[in-house]
């Protein structure tokens, strides 16, 4: 693998990854421009014009936009982050070129057209809509919410349908022109890709783009809520959240070894102990999420309004035990199953171009995939014991949607983990 990298006059990053005897390439923009670079008045805008980016531009239709990647066979798509919106395309070797013309395309010159502004709000509005009737995915909002309060961290990337209604194309011209810089743009690739001919063509795409002033965004302070949302559902829907490292602290690969402990597959604790031998739940798990500044660990769990009372006890001992007790077995086992996880991914073309692309917005340079396998090896036993005692002192957070009234509240859990 041949990893380039070339920052044009303005500051806009192009970062390749050549895979030799692949036939086809990922390329695309990353635009640090997600939900946390938001106002409170612009929750939810940087999803909303993501929307628009494949509603036609001044060169294109929508249809043209869509027909010109699918004609040879591949791909294109987009998706909003807290950090920032991504818009990328898998297609052959022989299309690179044509497929960063049409990113460039929906990334500089958006047509904004007002009718279908108005049709892609009904869009917006029914996929919050669907996120509100899929419990298993609003209480994770819920839970982000009450982890960050009144943080742009915290607020939901889809934004409240209040905003959504109410954005106008002079919203969306606005946000692009205060975050759209090219100083605030990554253009990566991965595949079969030639890093001359990418840096050649971005160059005549965005090198006229001026550099502008970047906004610095809000850090994150986990605080710790609790929400419980009460609705006759079939089963309690129970997230908690504890505070935990970002990507630049060296403990963020401890964090997410302990996660995947607990969590991470069918021979985690949680699972075998809650699923397997009590039999309190269908779906379990843990996991570690990090960003530029902060972390959490989130669990999650599905169970019915007489267990939840059973199950968050056990949780939360378990999640105690695991200071004393973590073994090296389990230690390695799940060294093993991030590393599988990360490697067996980086495999396609479009996790290295996401990977090349994050992780160079984040350290300011593309670390080697080799050193991301030493800092896991390096994760001792004794580390995940450790970080397994401090995060039970942390603080918490608790999301429950459905019949909730009898279940546990956020300072129960914190008194049974003093205890």
């Amino acid at each position: 693998m041949t990893k380039r990298l070339t920052t044009l006059p303005n500051g806009l990053r192009i970062v390749t990854e050549h895979m030799p005897g692949l036939k086809s390439a990922s390329a695309g923009v990353w635009v640090m421009a997600g939900g946390r670079h938001e106002r409170v008045e612009q929750n939810g805008i940087a999803h909303f014009l993501e929307h628009m980016a494949f509603k036609g531009t001044k060169r294109r239709t929508a249809l043209q936009i869509a027909e010109e990647i699918e004609d040879v066979g591949g791909y294109i798509n987009a998706y909003t982050s807290r950090e920032m919106t991504a818009y990328y395309a898998r297609v052959l070797e022989a299309d690179v070129a044509m497929a960063l013309d049409v990113i460039g395309d929906i990334v500089l010159n958006p047509a904004f057209d007002r009718k279908e502004i108005e049709v892609e709000r009904h869009v917006i509005l029914q996929e919050i809509g669907q996120a509100l009737d899929t419990p298993d995915d609003i209480v994770f909002d819920w839970l982000q919410e009450v982890s960050y309060p009144d943080q742009p961290f915290g607020r939901t990337i889809l934004g409240p349908q209040e905003r959504v209604s109410a954005f106008s194309r002079a919203d969306l011209q606005r946000f692009v022109k205060e975050n759209y810089g090219p100083g605030q743009m990554i253009l990566a690739a991965a595949g079969a890709v030639d890093h001359d001919a990418i840096v050649a063509q971005a160059e005549a795409i965005f090198g006229g783009l001026k550099a502008r002033k970047q906004h610095d965004f809000q850090p994150a302070v986990f605080e710790g809520t609790e929400r419980r949302e009460i609705k006759d559902l079939e089963q309690v829907h129970f997230a908690m959240a504890f505070d935990a490292p970002g990507y630049r602290h060296p403990d963020v690969y401890t964090a997410q070894v302990y996660a995947m402990t607990m969590g991470g597959g069918m021979s985690s604790r949680l699972f075998q102990k809650i699923r397997e031998e009590r039999g309190l739940c269908y779906s379990i798990f843990a996991q570690s999420g990090a960003y530029e500044d902060a972390g959490q660990i989130t669990l999650y769990a599905g169970t019915s309004t007489e267990e939840i009372g059973a199950l968050t006890q056990l949780t939360v001992d378990e999640l105690k035990r695991a200071a004393d007790d973590m073994s090296e077995a389990e230690v390695a086992r799940a060294r093993a199953q991030i590393k599988a996880g990360m490697l067996m991914g980086l495999e396609s073309p479009s996790s290295r171009a996401e990977r090349i692309a994050r992780l160079l917005a984040i350290y300011g340079r593309v670390p080697d995939v080799d050193e991301a396998v030493a800092r896991i090896d390096a994760v001792s036993t004794a580390d995940v014991r450790r970080y397994a005692g401090e995060l039970t002192t942390t603080g918490a957070a608790l999301a429950l949607y459905g019949p909730v009234e009898g279940a546990p509240s956020l300072d129960d859990i914190r008194a049974r983990l003093r205890a």
